[in-house]
């Protein structure tokens, strides 16, 4: 069978004084993908993934971009839920890239990312580093998959299943109240009362 596309989701930044503010924001949208099957390849003109989930299923993409950025200056985040990518223009300058691919075509998997989207007169000159937080890309074609892997993401060990953090397998200490009924009631309202049942028995041993 042959790979999915995953959903990319795209937004940009751009900036002629500033080079850290002219980014392309990427998020390659595949969730539960297995750390060791990750191959994400970054280059100056393109970018190439490919990753297969725990159920199995792979996926794979490749991107031209229209303009080249600069790896070595870009920056990732693996989480349990995506791929997030902040790549550096190489060229630093006020207008915003006409598209993401070089040639001019219609994807169907390719969306704007509207989270992060603003329009080119719009933008935040005070705007914080938008690559603050994020992982380097440490070379990427041969780099472990696993060095920004956000473990954090994965919540309680119980829930592989879905991975998310927040599923059936999170463990909740609050929900340990006591050993005693279903449910963490801890009140003694159905247990026997010990002395009344011996003060019952040496009664019925008298008749």
């Amino acid at each position: 069978m042959s790979p999915l596309a995953p959903e990319v989701l795209w937004a940009q930044r751009s900036n002629e004084h500033e080079a850290e503010k002219n980014i392309v924001y990427l998020t390659i949208n595949v969730s539960e993908l297995k750390p060791e099957s990750i191959k994400l390849d970054i280059q100056p003109t393109k970018l190439s993934f490919a990753g297969t989930t725990v159920k199995g299923q792979e996926y794979a993409v490749d991107l031209e971009f229209f303009e080249e950025i600069d790896p070595a200056e870009s920056n990732k985040r693996i989480s349990s839920r995506a791929i997030e990518l902040a790549l550096r223009k190489k060229e630093a300058k006020a207008e915003f890239w006409p598209r993401l691919l070089k040639e001019k075509k219609k994807l169907h998997f390719l969306r704007t990312d509207f989270d992060k989207w603003v329009d080119e007169d719009e933008q935040d000159p005070e705007e914080e580093n938008p690559m603050a937080g994020m992982g380097g890309m440490g070379g990427m074609g041969g780099d472990d998959p696993m060095a920004n892997f956000d473990f954090s993401s994965l919540g309680g060990a119980g829930g592989m299943g879905g991975m998310g953090g927040d599923g059936p397998g999170a463990f909740d200490p609050s929900q340990i109240k006591s050993f005693g009924g279903a449910g963490g009631d801890d009140s003694d309202d159905d247990m026997p009362d010990l002395e009344e049942n011996e003060t019952d028995e040496k009664a019925a041993e008298k008749k």
